[in-house]
């Protein structure tokens, strides 16, 4: 294949559900001339609970579907999936360029604020890990970083509770497991993908000041610069096309998906895969 045809191809964009649907918008955005193709392992959701090698088991799995898609570049839209199973998605998938959310999330956090308090909201798993404490150290050895799980987030994205008295009240009783100082952070890093929903929750309950990291933009942003790198970005003149795959749920994709995409969804735009 020459250079040319490597360009037209897709960019593969994973998750464990709707949540990465975050990271898709924020591409077509970014990169509004190319194709994509989202896969959703909605069977299997959510990730933020399970072992370590049942996460790395499925992401293998799903990404392989997408893998027989000829994509070019495949984003891992899911915090859990980035900060577990990244090195193995890139050896199953070599020599195909593969990126996370974790790393350019950790990125932009510390550029906000070097040598500063970071407070990074993510799920069980994300957090357990440490994925983001790691990736901000190895940049930033002065920085300060507290991690806080917070699960009911993610089911408040979902239903749409995305602001007003609930959703404050929801952070802010998370909040109380920190000490006063990680209450005031220099940096929010929004370690899951469904939390860009919150944003401005997350404005109303922090210090005025405190930079907001959203790991969908900054993923994008990423993925724009590794496609140029290597030549591989889409010139054609067209608006870049989209395919959603999921492993369950057309009907329930299509409803909560639409507020994550910013567009309205049914049934018949999702198509159903088998793993």
């Amino acid at each position: 294949m020459n250079a040319s045809d490597a360009r037209t191809l897709p960019i593969g964009v994973f998750d464990s559900g709707v949540g990465g649907l975050t990271v898709l918008k924020a591409l077509r955005d970014a990169l509004p001339r190319e194709d994509l193709i989202y896969l959703g392992d909605t069977a299997r959701l959510p990730y933020g609970t399970k072992s370590p090698a049942s996460i790395s088991r499925y992401a293998c799995q799903a990404t392989a579907q997408l893998q027989q898609k000829n994509i070019k570049l495949l984003v891992v839209a899911c915090n859990t999936a980035s900060a577990v199973a990244l090195d193995a998605l890139r050896e199953q998938m070599h020599p195909l360029p593969v990126i996370g959310v974790v790393e350019p999330g950790a990125t932009a956090a510390v550029e906000a604020r070097p040598a500063g308090k970071h407070l990074v909201l993510a799920t069980e798993a994300t957090v357990r890990l440490g994925a983001y404490r790691k990736a901000i150290l190895e940049k930033d050895p002065a920085a300060k970083i507290d991690e806080l799980a917070c699960e009911l987030l993610v089911s408040l994205a979902e239903e749409g509770w995305n602001g007003g008295a609930i959703a404050e009240a929801i952070v802010r009783r998370y909040l109380i497991e920190l000490d006063d100082a990680s209450r005031h952070p220099d940096s929010v890093i929004l370690g899951c993908t469904h939390f860009p929903l919150l944003r401005n929750t997350f404005a109303s309950v922090f210090d005025k000041g405190t930079s907001i990291v959203d790991s969908a933009s900054t993923t994008a942003a990423a993925a724009r610069e590794l496609l140029d790198s290597l030549s591989l970005t889409n010139d054609q003149d067209a608006p870049g096309t989209l395919r959603l795959l999921a492993t369950d749920g057309a009907t329930r994709f299509a409803r909560v998906g639409g507020q994550f995409l910013g567009q309205q969804l049914t049934y018949k735009d999702v198509t159903i895969v088998d793993l």
